[in-house]
């Protein structure tokens, strides 16, 4: 059946010369970064070798009831619990693990505290297991258009081998978000889709839903959709990371990483361990936490040789596993979004700040997406007889402790908004967050109030990312 299942797979994503993915926003858990002193390995019936205790890293109760509320396939039962095919391979480094996604997922190692291995990847290279990220592939003469309809995204004019961040939006006009993605076009008539593993069950709905009306009214432009399950994911991330993958590349002249920019894929294979040759792997550069890197999609029965042979190739003054709670930092040093936390199901693009992802051939209420109207009103000012928005996604800078997720955020006396994530940034030594303030509140520069613990803390609305992203678009970072 693994035969069978990785032939179907690779069928799917159509296996040429040239290629590209970029995964999503992961969900990643809301981590605090304070010294870690008791991460020693707990056993039970319901809990994983290895397994580590939410509050004891700092996961407040808010961040799993949001979680839980966004996938019923989030599950404490380690019974109910899947397993990325790196499982044995992250007990084997020391890992500790958390029920996260559905899945038993790797929270940080014994080598690194949290914040060391933040740091590590800021200097050096870290490599991520996201393959509990639910992987997409939509086919079909129907395929672009289909896109197009649940998303804002202009597909049809996306060129093979390239990427767009996107969300898929609510049907009901609201112009909420159901979750957040990227989509990469293959070629004529097949999409690569990479949606949150804590939103599966509710985008495998959705998906459901909106194909099923789609596929009865178009005929002509049917459109069919295979999840990759099984498959490892996996992204290499920081400044060594492009030197690392190199080394193991099977042909360097045919996947030429300095000609490989942000945002563009290619296939290409890689020596395993024993100088075995992989199958041709998707490459994308592009990653979730500022740093230059890749991403790279590998059939089940190879991650494990894959994975190995990175973390060989780099050996561990340069390259480490990294978990859940560095990434998560990491991800809002850069400014990036979480779903559940900064985004949700009653968000507009507009509200999160995600306006650029809209082209403007697509900025017009009868653009044809779900709730086209809606957002066309919002992305126009008041002050050009638009709609406006109510409350715009910002970040800031804390003094004192750390602003968490549910803070309140005060301005001229009032509550203006609510922080939806925070912690300290172990790169500027700051303590850092991201939310929703009041219209007229959003301005670089602004001062409000945070509440942390009933006390308020002065704040600062401070341009994102916080710390300056380095993909590589040629010449230099940017």
């Amino acid at each position: 059946m693994q035969g069978l299942r990785t032939t179907r797979a690779v069928n799917a994503l159509g296996r040429a010369s040239h290629g590209r993915l970029h995964t999503a926003s992961p969900s990643i858990l809301s981590l605090s970064l304070r010294p870690q002193r008791s991460l020693s390995s707990q056993t039970g019936p319901s809990r994983p070798q290895n397994a580590v205790s939410l509050s004891r890293l700092g996961v407040s109760a808010r961040s799993l009831q949001a979680r839980r509320h966004a996938s019923s396939s989030s599950s404490s039962s380690s019974e109910s619990l899947s397993k990325t095919p790196l499982y044995d391979l992250h007990l084997a480094h020391g890992a500790k693990m958390v029920p996260f996604g559905g899945f038993h997922m790797p929270v940080q190692y014994s080598g690194l505290s949290v914040s060391q291995s933040h740091a590590f990847t800021r200097e050096h290279a870290s490599l991520f297991d996201v393959g509990h990220m639910v992987q997409r592939v939509f086919s079909g003469p129907g395929a672009a258009a289909f896109l197009q309809r649940v998303t804002p995204s202009n597909l049809e004019a996306l060129q093979p081998h390239r990427s767009t961040l996107s969300c898929l939006l609510h049907s009901d006009g609201s112009g909420g978000i159901v979750d957040d993605t990227v989509i990469t076009r293959l070629d004529e008539t097949k999409f690569y889709v990479v949606t949150n593993a804590a939103c599966r069950d509710k985008d495998n709905a959705y998906f459901d839903a909106e194909m099923t009306k789609w596929n009865s009214g178009h005929k002509d432009q049917e459109v069919t959709q295979e999840q990759l399950n099984g498959w490892g994911l996996v992204a290499l991330q920081g400044p060594e990371a492009a030197a690392i993958l190199a080394s193991i590349l099977d042909d360097p002249e045919t996947v030429n990483l300095e000609k490989l920019y942000f945002g563009q894929s290619v296939y290409g294979k890689v020596k395993m361990r024993g100088m075995q040759i992989s199958s041709p792997l998707l490459i994308s550069r592009g990653g979730y936490t500022g740093e230059d890197g890749f991403e790279i999609s590998i059939p089940e029965d190879e991650t494990v040789h894959v994975t190995e042979a990175l973390l060989s190739a780099g050996g561990p003054e340069r390259v480490q596993f990294a978990g859940l709670g560095a990434r998560d930092s990491l991800r809002l040093e850069a400014g990036m979004c979480l779903y559940g936390h900064d985004l949700d199901d009653s968000t507009s693009p507009v509200e999160a700040g995600l306006s650029w992802i809209i082209p403007k051939e697509r900025r017009t209420p009868d653009a044809g997406f779900h709730g086209a109207e809606k957002i066309a009103s919002q992305i126009t000012p008041k002050s050009k007889g638009g709609a406006g928005v109510q409350r715009r996604r910002v970040g800031f800078v804390v003094e004192g402790a750390p602003a968490r997720e549910g803070a309140k955020i005060q301005g001229d006396g009032n509550e203006i908004g609510v922080v939806t994530s925070g912690c300290p940034s172990p790169t500027l030594g700051k303590n850092i967050a991201m939310g929703y303030v009041k219209d007229g509140f959003h301005k670089a520069g602004t001062e409000v109030e945070v509440l942390v613990r009933g006390k308020p803390r002065k704040a600062v609305v401070t341009k994102m990312p916080f710390v300056q992203t380095k993909y590589w678009k040629g010449t230099a970072p940017a």
